[in-house]
C-alpha cells in the first residue's frame, strides 16, 4: 500500500513495463532519519515494479540555515554512495533529488542532482541553475544564492525509460532550460523540488501541466510535502503528467509515492498529431 499518494489505473492492472514513481517526503535536519525514508520510499517504489524513482529536493537534509556548511557532501560521500548502492541493489534507476554538494567557486555550495543507473553507476551530475532568492509573502525571505553557487550545464541522460532532462525545484519557473532539453531529445523531465506551501498552491501543478503540454514529455516531479520546522512547511503533491498535461497521479501531502506508466504509444503519438516541436522557431 503506498501511503498518501495514488497510481495511475493501468499501472495496478496491466503491469506496463515502464513505471515512474515520484517520492514525497518531509525531510528535516536528522539526515540518517531522512535516509533511511528515502530507502524506504524506494523499495516500495520498486516493489511496485517502477523502473525510475526520483526522490525530493534535498532529500537527505533540510535543517537550519547555520546547519547547511556542516551538512554539505561531495559526490562521493556517505548519501550518494548509500544512493548508488540502493539502485544497484534493486537494479532500477534512480534520481537522488538533490543535495549540497561542497566544492563551489567562494566557499558556497552546490544544489545538485544525481541520476544513477541500474548497476551504480553515475549517469548524470546536474547543479541547480537557478536560486531562489525570493520573498513570497509566507512570513520567510530565501536568499539560496548566499550559501549556494549556481550550475551552468543543462544536463540530459538517456534511460530505460527514455531521455531524461535534470532540473530542481526553481528552474521550473524558466521554460528556456526545458526548451534546450527537449531540443536535446528529453523525452522525460524531472523536477525534483521543495516549493513553498505559499507559492505551490497556486503555481506547482500549472507549471508542471505547462512543461510537459510545451515539451510533448512525461514529467515527474518529487516533492517535499509537510512541515518540516516550525519556520518552514512545503506544498508536497508529488505528481506525475503525461506529455498531454494530464495529472496520471499524485500525492497529496506527507510521506508517499505518485506512481505512473509511462506510454511510449501515446508520445509518439502526441507529437505525430501535433508536432510542434517540429514548428519550433529558435532563431
Amino acid at each position: 500500500m503506498i501511503p498518501k499518494g495514488s497510481v495511475h489505473p493501468s499501472a495496478r492492472y496491466n503491469a506496463p513495463m515502464h513505471l515512474l514513481a515520484a517520492a514525497q517526503m518531509v525531510s528535516t535536519g536528522d539526515k540518517a532519519h531522512n535516509l533511511e525514508v528515502a530507502t524506504r520510499l524506494v523499495q516500495q517504489a520498486a516493489g511496485l515494479g517502477a523502473r525510475l524513482v526520483g526522490l525530493p529536493e534535498n532529500f537527505s537534509w533540510m535543517g537550519s540555515e547555520a546547519e547547511r556548511p556542516s551538512a554539505a557532501e561531495p559526490l562521493d560521500g556517505p548519501t550518494l554512495s548509500r544512493m548508488a548502492e540502493l539502485a544497484r541493489e534493486l537494479r532500477l534507476t534512480l534520481l537522488a533529488g538533490s543535495i549540497l554538494e561542497t566544492g563551489a567557486p567562494g566557499g558556497r555550495l552546490y544544489n545538485t542532482s544525481v541520476l544513477f543507473g541500474p548497476q551504480g553507476e553515475r549517469l548524470a551530475v546536474y547543479r541547480k541553475m537557478h536560486l531562489f532568492d525570493v520573498d513570497v509573502g509566507d512570513g520567510a525571505t530565501y536568499q539560496e544564492s548566499a550559501a549556494v553557487a549556481p550550475g551552468t550545464e543543462v544536463v540530459s541522460a538517456p534511460t530505460e525509460v527514455g531521455r531524461l532532462g535534470l532540473s530542481v525545484c526553481y528552474d521550473l519557473r524558466f521554460p528556456e532550460l526545458y526548451r534546450r532539453l527537449s531540443k536535446e531529445g528529453a523525452t522525460l523531465l524531472a523536477v525534483p523540488a521543495a516549493f513553498t506551501l505559499m507559492t505551490g498552491k497556486d503555481h506547482w501543478e500549472v507549471l508542471l501541466r505547462a512543461r510537459a503540454i510545451e515539451n510533448q514529455c512525461y514529467l515527474f516531479a518529487p516533492a517535499q510535502g509537510g512541515r518540516h520546522s516550525d519556520e518552514r512547511i512545503t506544498y508536497g503533491h508529488a505528481m506525475v503528467v503525461d506529455p498531454w498535461g494530464l495529472v496520471t497521479a499524485r500525492a497529496s501531502e506527507g510521506e508517499g509515492l505518485a506512481v505512473a506508466p509511462v506510454d511510449p504509444e501515446l508520445l509518439a503519438r502526441i507529437r505525430r498529431n501535433l508536432p510542434c516541436l517540429q514548428h519550433r522557431r529558435l532563431d
